[in-house]
């Protein structure tokens, strides 16, 4: 076995997925367990159909126009702000020789300056009396949320509950017989179906732009959001900052996702968060409850026999891997459930609970499907052996 680099390995065949390893490990702050009962997804509350907005084509119309008359008014602005302390830096008075010699060197700058962050986003209203989906960048760390009404109307906005893994949020206003969005079902969309997106992109208010579904289950390691757990739908509908957190619409005017991830070299290139994994969580967020993630410790990518061969025939490679379809250990970290298992780096995964593994998305959305403290068996390939480990999963942080 050769073992001389292994960033030289990682250069070679580990990028892009290496980054959708690092977001099973890294980046989020520990969180209580949970018991099973409260893992399960709980849909959203059902709605009065008589309620919802009606898409209905007026003569010489589009479906686009449509569709944003029908959602249009449950879109929101979401302005917030946050103060930010830090140390104040030097001052062009502190030059002064003299200033220098009354105050002290050092007194100016010792001083803590607090600063005032302001943020910009969309979101869009679920229920009558003022809850809202948005994202949770959106409202992160936030001392203060205004939510602002197509009709003009001005709310102060609580947030109820973030889960920074999915980049999902609950904010609450109060009122009354507020205008909703419907909600579609994400699984039923296809490559090619219409997508609008609705929102504030660069504080203009009540934008639309129109586009394609481009593809399906786009992981946040392929978009380049290692921090988070998200299969998204790519759209070439336009989304600029200030769309997050808006709706992504089908052409019956339904919510079909959550519009986020922008990429500061995308070109025509947008995500959205699909609205059933929203659906999961609505409820938990809105009454405060923290989203647990579970987890095993690893940094893995997909590992193929040509990648394997690959990697075996150059003589700069970190170490040899088995030459099967897998998913191959890159790095175990220490004190997780994978280090006491007895998971090692060029460990191949193959499957869990007798289910083949391909890829690590796949492994990943496994392990994500699964309840804290639950044990996984683990078939791994080791060199020439074939071994089988059992990994109690703990629970991931979830706070950066």
């Amino acid at each position: 076995m050769h073992v001389v680099n292994l960033f030289e390995f990682l250069r070679r065949f580990a990028y892009p997925a290496i980054a959708f390893g690092i977001s099973v490990l890294l980046a989020f702050q520990t969180l209580p367990s949970a018991s099973a009962a409260t893992l399960e997804p709980t849909p959203l509350k059902a709605v009065d159909t008589a309620v919802l907005p009606k898409v209905e084509l007026s003569k010489g119309g589009s479906f686009v126009a449509a569709a944003v008359k029908a959602v249009g008014a449950s879109v929101v602005r979401i302005d917030t702000e946050r103060t930010v302390t830090r140390q104040r830096s030097t001052d062009p008075m502190m030059d002064d020789p003299l200033f220098r010699q009354f105050f002290g060197g050092d007194y100016y700058s010792q001083i803590p300056r607090e600063e005032r962050m302001r943020g910009q986003g969309s979101g869009f209203i679920v229920d009558q009396t003022g809850v809202i989906l948005t994202n949770a960048h959106v409202v992160d760390k936030a001392d203060r949320v205004t939510v602002t009404l197509k009709d003009g109307r001005v709310f102060d906005g609580t947030v109820k509950g973030v889960d920074e893994v999915t980049d999902l949020a609950v904010v609450k206003i109060d009122g009354k017989a507020l205008p909703i969005a419907p909600l579609g079902n994400s699984d039923s969309i296809q490559v090619g179906d219409w997508a609008i997106a609705v929102g504030n992109p660069l504080g203009l208010d009540n934008t639309v732009t129109l586009g394609i579904v481009s593809t399906l289950k786009r992981s946040s390691a392929q978009v380049g959001i290692p921090n988070k757990r998200l299969d998204f739908i790519q759209t070439d509908a336009a989304i600029n900052p200030g769309n997050s957190g808006g709706p992504l619409l089908n052409e019956q005017g339904e919510v079909i996702g959550i519009n986020t991830a922008i990429r500061a070299d995308a070109m025509g290139i947008g995500f959205a968060i699909p609205i059933n994994k929203a659906k999961e969580i609505e409820t938990r967020l809105a009454k405060g409850e923290r989203i647990t993630h579970p987890y095993l410790g690893v940094q893995m990518t997909t590992l193929t026999p040509e990648l394997a061969k690959q990697n075996n025939t150059d003589p700069n490679s970190a170490f040899l891997v088995p030459e099967v379809n897998g998913v191959v250990v890159v790095r175990v970290l220490p004190n997780t459930p994978a280090e006491k298992a007895g998971l090692r780096r060029g460990d191949v995964v193959t499957g869990i609970n007798e289910q083949a593994i391909a890829t690590a998305e796949q492994l990943q959305q496994l392990v994500e499907s699964s309840q804290i403290g639950q044990t996984l068996k683990l078939q791994v390939q080791r060199g020439n052996l074939s071994k089988q480990l059992s990994v109690k999963t703990a629970e991931l942080d979830n706070a950066a």
